[in-house]
């Protein structure tokens, strides 16, 4: 198969500015070298960091911009070296596309670790070419940073696992969280804390909604199938609940206080932060040293871990909870993201959408 004479032409919706408003962009591919894997992309969900990146709130975007880090594709050519993957395969990308391979965490196939690791967007590849994400026609990937879908697994409920799902897998992973009947908290129930509440009650633990108001009470309980529902404000509650939880998933994107959820945690209880926030956290020391507390953070997945969340998603029949848009409508998703007015992952059908303008 090998490298092709021309680079393939494609379209994808790229933000041109911090406006962060997206429209077609037209771009050239890299030629498919021997370890790359092409495939066309059938869907792919909208992540919460895709809205951070494509409006430059964390000062590092790089203009025009594809975003989109939750792809799943059909493959359509292999590289002559490729020996995962087959032409017809089913296959995910997720945050990463490449990593040095000499590092200790590549060594120790914790990659997502490694400081030269290159992001599927807002990047540069090691060909100097900038990396371009999901919301596009293909993508050219090593096969390294591909994972096959599951058979059975439909391919929109699959995108958002492949960032949401990993994101609380890992964490539950490394930290021995994945035994039964522990007491979990899911802070926040937005993409990342909906896959929380799922993947957490799929390891056989009580699990307690953290949030603000109300209002997604029904939801979590009725429809996640939480086993209670905490409102942050409420006191009374919250004291009721002190020293109770093993662990507490942290997903809110947005600056909050620590201490009220610190106070939550058993003796030696974790407190895992997932959220991207760029203003710096604040707590007393006494409320980790009085319960020998853990404040620790996780950074997505590694690929070992995106194919052991995939299969143990597939035994438990985990599925994420979506509304699929076209690309049309992306504009208007990331609006509602924005106000998070989405149960709970937007995804978009690519395959389906008319991509030019």
């Amino acid at each position: 198969m090998g490298s092709l004479e021309n680079e393939r032409t494609v379209i994808g919706w790229a933000a041109k500015d911090p406006s962060g408003i997206l429209s077609p962009y037209s771009y050239t591919l890299r030629n498919t070298g021997p370890e790359d894997v092409l495939l066309n992309i059938i869907y792919c969900g909208i992540c919460h960091s895709d809205l951070h990146q494509v409006k430059n709130d964390l000062g590092m975007s790089r203009y025009p911009m594809v975003p989109g880090h939750e792809v799943v594709g059909e493959v359509v050519e292999v590289g002559s070296e490729v020996t995962k993957f087959k032409v017809g395969d089913v296959v995910g990308v997720g945050v990463l596309v490449g990593s040095c391979r000499n590092c200790n965490p590549c060594k120790s196939d914790i990659e997502q670790y490694c400081n030269k690791k290159i992001w599927s967007y807002n990047d540069v590849y090691t060909d100097g070419k900038p990396t371009q994400g999901g919301f596009a026609q293909s993508m050219v990937v090593d096969q390294k940073f591909v994972v096959k879908i599951p058979d059975g697994m439909s391919p929109e409920q699959a995108a958002p696992l492949l960032c949401a799902g990993l994101t609380v897998y890992s964490p539950i992973s490394h930290f021995g969280l994945k035994k039964s009947g522990l007491r979990g908290g899911i802070l926040g129930l937005g993409g990342v804390g909906h896959m929380g509440v799922k993947i957490a009650k799929a390891m056989g633990h009580h699990v307690t909604v953290i949030s603000s108001s109300d209002k997604k009470r029904e939801e979590a309980l009725e429809h996640l199938g939480a086993d209670d529902y905490l409102v942050s404000s409420d006191t009374t509650r919250m004291q009721e609940f002190a020293d109770t939880l093993d662990y507490i998933i942290d997903t809110v994107p947005v600056f909050h206080p620590l201490e009220p959820y610190i106070s939550l945690l058993k003796l030696d209880g974790k407190l895992i932060l997932l959220g991207v926030i760029n203003t710096p956290l604040q707590f007393l020391t006494p409320m980790v040293m009085l319960g020998r507390k853990t404040i620790t953070g996780s950074f997505i997945g590694s690929m070992k871990e995106t194919e052991e969340m995939l299969e143990f998603c597939k035994e438990k029949g985990v599925t994420s909870m979506i509304e699929v848009v076209k690309m049309d409508y992306v504009n208007k998703a990331m609006e509602r993201l924005e106000k998070n007015d989405v149960r709970y992952r937007f995804v978009v059908d690519v395959a389906g959408s008319k991509m030019d303008p």
